[in-house]
């Protein structure tokens, strides 16, 4: 919820922060859950891919359940494998967003490996896939070696800058062609990226995300599997860093007087879930622009590649100021959804397609960085 909702909405509740409004401010980060954002990349790393995961810990993916799980093999070897407790049965009943996080993640590894001087070389699924979910097989193989060939990225450059902007976006701030250009061209893992700022075409898709978006916020089961992962205040942000982030004073201090809770989001009769629907849903109609990426096929391998490539668009946004939040829900997978679904994959991929993920882009508000899981905790034995 944004700042300025919440408080048109909750008013003087804020009065519990009165008198010692300044420490209570300054204690409500947590900087415990931020503190990856710190240390990646730091010397204190010997090992080479321990300072690459450091760096992909930080990857983007679906409702930041962060669902990474690492081996260490040998001295130059890792396994990468899905922690399926942090799967989302209700809106990813198939796991194909969650894969896609997973290619975010392998692409920052490579890309962070390639700056420290390193290959990463990837062996996909090495004991196959299955299209109805993710299991505990390896998603992959990675080899490291040095390389003194490698050289970095020129998006490396904006991996601590990256951020998912959940705020609404300027309307008076138009998005030129060139700039769009610049970010549907960056794909290096063969998708296909598409986009428009085109006013009367972006109207349609602020109206189509919008649709979306309160089809899984009315749908209980979807909605209550976002409410279930709140982390509300730091303690709660700190204790489990993944999931989705209600910290610092604002929603904490409603959250100590009863005003902001997951029942209160529940009920829909309630004020917090009324006006808490309607400050998310200002997010679609702020987009200024759309960005959407398509695969040829739909296998686990076109997912890892969309998410590489969807890393990259994330990054391209950043290098030239722009906003970026991704409004994925016409494409999930599940019963309430199927009409939109279809209508959206007629629209962008009427040859049969997939189309993999959809955003808006905008420009708007500097925004802290999501929580994060320390690397050393995904590491698994």
């Amino acid at each position: 919820m944004k700042r300025r909702s919440a408080l048109k909405l909750f008013g003087g509740a804020l009065v519990v922060a009165a008198g010692g409004a300044g420490y209570f401010a300054s204690t409500r980060t947590p900087a415990l859950a931020l503190a990856p954002w710190q240390m990646a990349g730091d010397p204190g790393f010997i090992d080479p891919r321990m300072r690459a995961l450091s760096y992909a810990v930080l990857a983007p993916n679906p409702h930041n359940r962060q669902p990474w799980l690492i081996e260490l093999d040998d001295e130059s070897g890792l396994t990468l494998r899905f922690d399926q407790s942090r799967q989302l049965p209700y809106t990813d009943p198939f796991d194909r967003q969650l894969t896609i996080g997973l290619g975010c993640f392998l692409e920052l590894l490579k890309m962070a490996a390639n700056a420290d001087g390193q290959r990463a070389d990837v062996n996909l699924f090495p004991e196959g896939s299955s299209a109805e979910g993710l299991n505990d097989a390896p998603v992959a193989e990675i080899h490291f070696s040095e390389d003194s060939s490698v050289t970095a990225d020129p998006l490396w450059l904006n991996v601590l800058k990256r951020r998912t902007n959940k705020s609404p976006f300027d309307t008076s701030r138009q998005i030129s062609s060139e700039s769009l250009e610049s970010v549907i061209g960056i794909a290096v893992n063969g998708t296909t990226l598409g986009g428009t700022v085109d006013e009367s075409e972006v109207a349609g898709w602020r109206e189509t995300t919008e649709r979306a978006l309160a089809i899984e916020i009315e749908t209980p089961h979807t909605y209550k599997e976002s409410v279930d992962l709140f982390r509300i205040g730091k303690q709660e942000v700190e204790a489990n860093p993944d999931g989705i982030d209600f910290s610092g004073p604002l929603f904490e201090a409603l959250h100590v007087v009863g005003a902001f809770s997951r029942e209160a989001a529940l009920d829909t009769d309630s004020a917090t879930y009324k006006q808490g629907m309607d400050a998310v849903l200002q997010n679609c109609r702020t987009a200024m622009g759309v960005v959407w990426m398509t695969t040829q096929g739909n296998s686990r391998q076109d997912q890892i590649a969309a998410g590489g490539d969807w890393l990259r668009v994330n990054l391209a946004c950043t290098a030239i100021g722009l906003g970026f939040q991704p409004l994925s829900q016409a494409l999930q997978e599940y019963p309430e959804m199927q009409s939109l679904y279809q209508q959206t994959h007629q629209q962008l991929a009427p040859q049969g397609s997939t189309v993999q993920m959809l955003a808006r882009i905008g420009y708007g508000d500097t925004i802290a960085p999501s929580p994060r899981w320390p690397v050393e905790s995904r590491i698994a034995g």
